[in-house]
């Protein structure tokens, strides 16, 4: 195998296979990119067993065809670092790679493309549903602010659900105190299915799609235990978490006595200056909310400090007082997709709902913090002077 590359073009895909490539496993092959040139075309491979990505290469010119797998460690790096925005990689027969740049060589070892084990195919895969780049994206991001990373159990906690139904896809996730759900239409005749898939990986998706400047079409289908995602030059699949999602529009109350529309980005800035005093502390926010007058916002923390911010906002229904965690509050704003946003309590100790004002494409569901006396000791609903 022998291939002219132009580095500004061919580390685009070649970035997007790295990623996927297993950073830790005992089979060494799972560690490189398989590398194939053939029909003048180049198609770049990698998994961990869990996730595969599929990509077409642009920016080379094949001038033998072959296959080879790339270490990432050590080959990627001498793609990034090669002095010259053009250059030659060959393979020879017995696995001994090659790397000419300008007048400088680089030689290296590679892994036998047979032992690379063959992706999955979405080939034969039913149908989910199909979505513009940019509408999956969204959905995906904000239906998944509220899983968790971490192993825990049960394992629906670090996955995502994406649902369809009645002509709408859900994307839900939940961490069991908070809850975030993002609907976008599809065809109607798309038929009603569910499939779990590990935050992690949707993630990654996620950086993939953010890098794809044109707006394209994503074809989602799912085959048994895994799900895939088909642009025009990228298959990425991912095996299925294989758990139970709740029945999480149970949990949903509707309940309301008080509504808060406020600014999105001003509500964010002021959240993070208190989380500055109470980050290594309870990370607890009390909110006061006064109906008719402003918002305010209260967080303390022992042997450090206090903050007090005072936001604009047109609060409607009940007075109250109600405390969060103010990182969880953040990470529901911060995925959010607008300007404004609504939020609506249901008393002390219900649940808060976030919304986009007049739609009904997302929901950020939080439970409050109980409050103790002492938490509201020196709170009123006035706010001080500043």
């Amino acid at each position: 195998m022998r291939l002219t590359i132009d580095k500004t073009a061919f580390m685009k895909s070649w970035n997007v296979a790295e990623r996927v490539a297993a950073q830790k496993s005992t089979l060494s092959v799972l560690s490189g990119i398989l590398c194939t040139a053939e029909n003048g075309n180049v198609t770049l491979q990698a998994t961990d067993l869990k996730t595969s990505v599929k990509v077409k290469s642009e920016g080379i010119t094949v001038d033998e065809p072959g296959k080879a797998v790339l270490p990432v460690k050590v080959v990627g790096e001498l793609f990034k670092k090669a002095p010259t925005s053009i250059f030659t990689v060959e393979v020879a027969e017995g696995g001994t790679g090659t790397l000419l740049s300008g007048r400088n060589r680089y030689r290296f070892t590679t892994y036998p493309a047979d032992d690379f084990p063959p992706l999955p195919s979405p080939e034969g895969a039913s149908s989910f549903c199909v979505l513009g780049k940019s509408e999956l994206h969204r959905i995906l991001d904000e239906g998944g602010i509220a899983g968790s990373m971490g192993e825990e159990f049960p394992k629906y906690l670090g996955a995502e659900l994406l649902q369809v139904k009645s002509g709408e896809c859900h994307c839900v996730s939940t961490d069991g105190r908070r809850l975030s759900l993002s609907k976008a239409y599809v065809d109607k005749e798309s038929p009603e299915q569910d499939m779990l898939l590990p935050l992690a990986s949707v993630r990654e998706f996620l950086r993939i799609l953010s890098g794809l400047g044109e707006e394209l079409q994503v074809n989602v289908s799912v085959d048994g235990a895994l799900g895939y995602f088909r642009l025009d030059s990228l298959e990425f699949s991912v095996r299925r978490v294989d758990s139970s999602f709740p029945n999480y529009e149970r949990i949903l109350s509707p309940n309301t006595t008080t509504t808060l529309d406020v600014d999105r980005s001003q509500f964010i800035s002021a959240l993070e200056r208190v989380d500055v005093v109470v980050r290594d502390h309870s990370r607890m926010v009390v909110l006061i909310l006064s109906p008719g007058g402003d918002l305010k916002l209260s967080g303390r923390a022992p042997e450090i400090g206090e903050a007090t911010e005072i936001v604009d906002g047109m609060i409607k229904g009940e007075s109250l007082k109600v405390a969060f965690n103010v990182g969880f509050l953040i990470d529901g704003l911060k995925a959010f997709h607008g300007d404004k946003v609504s939020l609506s309590f249901n008393g002390q100790e219900g649940q808060m709902m976030m919304l986009r004002p007049n739609e009904s494409d997302f929901l950020y569901m939080l439970m409050p913090i109980k409050l103790k006396s002492a938490d509201l000791d020196g709170l009123d609903d006035g706010g001080d002077d500043l």
